[in-house]
């Protein structure tokens, strides 16, 4: 778990370095999260806290992102999805809007060794993925532009 106390004394952890060097490679982020009492898992949440510390460090910094958030009920997750939103817009992260990608019912999605089956919901995350390619691209050739 992050600990503030880690960044303002010797001793980061080698796990937190590795971590942030890695993220620090990455152009943009597709999260995709559960929803776990209306909000992120904490995993996610302490990753969020890792990369965005030491202070004026971030790792996130205007890196474009999308949100893909997901739930075995109906609710697909809705709450995660905007609260993780809230997070990213302190964190300086773009993200994209459209189409919003709310996944109900997710156990149902997956065949017996793991694959997502073929129909309405593969044919949608792909548009989406292929939405967000397009997106990052404009935002990408934004901030190499300026």
């Amino acid at each position: 778990m992050y600990n503030q106390d880690f960044d303002d004394h010797p001793g980061v952890p080698k796990a937190v370095t590795a971590f942030r060097k890695e993220m620090e490679q990455v152009d943009g982020i597709i999260f995709i999260t559960p929803e776990y009492n209306r909000s992120v898992p904490a995993v996610l949440k302490n990753a969020l806290d890792v990369g965005s510390r030491p202070y004026g460090k971030s790792v996130w910094n205007a890196k474009p992102a999308a949100v893909f958030s997901n739930s075995p009920s109906n609710l697909s997750a809705f709450g995660a999805n905007h609260h993780l939103r809230q997070s990213l817009v302190f964190l300086n992260v773009p993200t994209m809007q459209q189409p919003e990608v709310y996944l109900p019912k997710v156990n149902e999605l997956f065949d017996e060794s793991g694959n997502l089956k073929e129909g309405s919901t593969k044919d949608f995350l792909q548009k989406a993925v292929n939405a967000y390619v397009e997106w990052f691209n404009k935002k990408i050739f934004k901030r190499w532009k300026n």
